[in-house]
């Protein structure tokens, strides 16, 4: 899909078609159903992007159950509708997504990083990108600009630092935690907006029907001896920040190569056995 030239975050130009996609968030404590917080972010940065322009064409989209309670908290937001993809529990929601973004072909599409519930792999985007063929950037902070169908993004890097990038639109991008929080769920709109129904067509997910799904836990860290002589080095050591030496970085070598040294490190840190 060609897309057309847009001036900006101005509200001049071409109008700018948006989707954020959302999904059913988890408490990490209770354990209940709530708004995700990642997606959220999505909402609140489409909600910006699509108040600058004079049609605010931004639909926020579920694929799943519309009887679930957490997407209200969603539409107090300030949402008009909310638009879902009616689809059973154990349906393929990638395939459903695929055929409907095809379908209308929005310029930008937003998700969080990943699902609070479910499968949480963070894996919807880039099959999302395969499908369509789009781009995607990962865990952005802010979209700064959107010119002549370009659009500058940050994008979120460890401790705080940022780095600027530019893609054409369209493109897919995941929110990150270091996005503007969503605004607050007001009583009231979330009761009045619309849930807009669609029923689809979905194939079962053959894969996800032989998995026993239970809550992740964190992997220990891996702590590091240090043989000092005095209490002072004992503690300086302590108390220093990690460093991130050992890095290497690949740009010209050969993608066999490449492949190669990621397998290694998999091997080195445990994660491949």
């Amino acid at each position: 899909m060609q897309p057309d030239s847009s001036t900006g975050l101005n509200g001049k130009g071409q109008d700018l078609k948006i989707v954020s996609l959302i999904s059913i968030g988890q408490h990490p404590a209770s354990g209940r159903a709530r708004r995700a917080e990642q997606d959220g972010r999505a909402v609140e940065l489409g909600m910006t992007l699509a108040a600058s322009s004079s049609t605010q064409n931004l639909t926020v989209l579920h694929a799943g159950d519309s009887q679930q309670a957490a997407l209200r908290s969603y539409a107090g937001m300030g949402l008009e509708s909310v638009r879902v993809l009616q689809l059973r529990e154990s349906a393929d929601a990638v395939k459903t997504l695929s055929e409907y973004l095809h379908k209308h072909a929005p310029d930008i599409i937003l998700t969080g990083v990943r699902a609070e519930s479910g499968e949480s792999s963070g894996m919807m985007p880039y099959l999302l990108g395969e499908s369509l063929g789009w781009p995607v950037v990962s865990r952005i902070a802010d979209i700064v600009s959107i010119k002549e169908g370009v659009a500058e993004i940050l994008q979120a890097l460890p401790r705080g630092q940022r780095r600027a990038l530019t893609v054409r639109l369209p493109f897919i991008a995941s929110v990150d935690n270091a996005a503007p929080e969503p605004r607050q769920s007001a009583f009231g709109p979330a009761n009045r907006a619309f849930m807009e129904q669609q029923q689809c067509h979905s194939e079962p997910d053959t894969a996800r029907n032989g998995w026993s799904i239970v809550s992740a836990r964190k992997r220990p860290k891996r702590l590091k001896i240090v043989k000092a002589k005095t209490a002072a080095d004992r503690f300086k050591a302590a108390t220093a920040k990690p460093q991130g030496a050992g890095g290497k970085i690949m740009k010209n070598q050969p993608a066999a190569e490449q492949a190669q040294a990621i397998f290694d490190l998999l091997l080195e840190e445990g994660v491949l056995r």
